[in-house]
């Protein structure tokens, strides 16, 4: 008997939304179709997602950051194919293989100086994980400080510095001695540090929880605190990294020198998990310090062939077509076209970001019925408004963002890194059209309650389009 993908996809095809209600997170499919997200995508092609209706919708989440070249690169696509048909022997533990030494030598050929190792796992939690232990051990301190807003993974090392608590809500004690410093405060940082029992301070370049922002000096104020009280300094690049704020790192743009820092999501090309966690030798070393501790710190799927692979074929793609500089370039017409909506636009308070990782903050207008608008949307729920906007886009435009976090009127856009100015010019028209009607009247609201009130009464998502074939 043969596996036939698919013809299994064909049969079963439209229940994606029960299967998941009765095995996986019914919450899920409950906000999914609320929302009115309830689609069944068939494929994906670039900047671009399809459903079995063929209607094209313009993906800006990018898989929260892992798509950054797109969905189905032909590059690496025919990478994978090529290990596949090599029958390549992966995993065999007590082995050296050759691929994962090729894939961090080209890593730390793109990092700073200070970055002379690495260790590969499966996905930025696990590398965040793999950044508290190493710190640990090599400066024989336990406490670790992190921002506030900040987001790490929800694994339990990861969720202990991470600054939400609706995210920590409910999992009882986590890992100890971590403290939150207030985003940017110097002086509550110098304070904690003075205890002298600080092992690291673990920190996003740009919080993608809102797109925060801090200058350059206030960064290496913050950098030089922490080393001069004899702390490592983690820079968390898992969204920010490979190219996503218009800089290999996004610590590159604020000339930090960080001892330890952690990437995944756009190495995978898209297709096969992989993270790292790189340092320095002598950080490493703290480790991984006798042959008796070769395996100290490990986990059963690092450095598997199909990962490498995926990662190897990933930076030649970002070489090829100059990825890194396009974002960059893309940055900028973000910034000039959305800075134009908000000089027009009244509810449009912000533009932040770098690269092809924008946020858009929404706030109070000032005429008196645009206000009065804008208290009936809160009222209901504080940050709203910026879903009244998320759902049509989604609807009327099938353009696909996200909030960047609860209880923030902030519109996140992590498009894929090969994005141009037709997308862009996609989104701008869109955003436009709904901030004019907006401020126009309540039509948009009441589109928005209407369709709330609509996945509220059905919460079991739409039926497929096709009926299921039958064998």
């Amino acid at each position: 008997m043969t596996f036939n993908l698919a013809q299994l996809m064909q049969e079963r095809h439209g229940e994606n939304f029960q299967l998941h209600a009765q095995y996986l997170n019914p919450q899920l499919t409950k906000v999914v179709s609320t929302l009115g997200f309830d689609r069944f995508y068939e494929r994906g092609e670039g900047c671009y997602l399809f459903d079995d209706d063929g209607t094209k919708y313009l993906d800006l989440l990018s898989g929260f950051g892992v798509f950054a070249l797109g969905r189905a690169h032909p590059v690496v696509k025919d990478a994978l194919r090529q290990a596949l048909d090599a029958d390549l022997p992966s995993m065999v533990q007590m082995d050296c293989a050759l691929l994962p030494g090729l894939l961090a030598e080209q890593l730390v050929r793109r990092s700073p100086k200070q970055i002379e190792r690495l260790f590969f796992c499966n996905s930025g939690a696990e590398a965040v994980e793999a950044a508290l232990k190493f710190a640990r051990a090599s400066t024989r301190r336990n406490r670790i400080l992190y921002h506030s807003h900040a987001y790490h993974g929800l694994t339990m090392g990861a969720l202990a510095v991470n600054g939400s608590s609706d995210f920590r809500s409910g999992f009882g004690p986590l890992l100890a001695d971590t403290t939150e410093i207030p985003f940017g405060d110097l002086d509550a940082l110098r304070r904690e540090l003075k205890r002298g029992d600080v092992a690291a301070f673990i920190v996003e370049p740009i919080q993608g929880k809102g797109v925060n922002e801090l200058d350059a000096t206030l960064w290496l104020e913050l950098e030089k605190a922490v080393h001069e009280a004899g702390a490592l300094f983690i820079c968390d690049e898992v969204q920010t990294g490979l190219g996503r704020t218009g800089a290999f790192y996004a610590f590159e743009h604020y000339g930090l020198t960080p001892d330890i820092v952690t990437i995944s999501k756009a190495l995978s090309g898209g297709y096969v998990p992989v993270a790292a966690m790189l340092t320095s030798d002598k950080i490493l070393r703290g480790v991984y310090s006798s042959m008796d501790r070769a395996m100290v710190h490990s986990t059963t799927f690092k450095g598997n062939q199909l990962a490498m692979v995926a990662g190897l074929a990933t930076l030649s793609v970002f070489d090829d077509e100059h990825i890194v500089e396009h974002a960059s370039a893309m940055g900028d017409v973000w910034h000039a076209q959305l800075e134009e909506l908000a000089s027009r636009h009244e509810f449009l308070h912000v533009v932040r970001g770098r690269g092809q990782m924008i946020g858009i903050e929404l706030g109070r207008p000032t005429s008196a019925g645009a206000r009065r608008r804008w208290r009936l949307v809160e009222a209901a729920r504080t940050a709203m408004f910026s879903q009244t906007l998320v759902v049509p886009l989604f609807q009327r435009y099938q353009i696909l963002t996200q909030v960047a976090a609860d209880n923030l009127n902030v519109i996140k856009l992590l498009p894929p890194l090969i994005a141009g100015e037709a997308e862009i010019d996609l989104f701008v028209h869109a955003l436009d059209e709904l901030l004019s009607e907006a401020e126009r009247g309540s039509g948009l609201l009441v589109d928005f309650g209407v369709s709330m009130a609509k996945g509220i009464m059905k919460r079991t998502p739409k039926a497929p389009k096709r009926t299921s074939v039958t064998p």
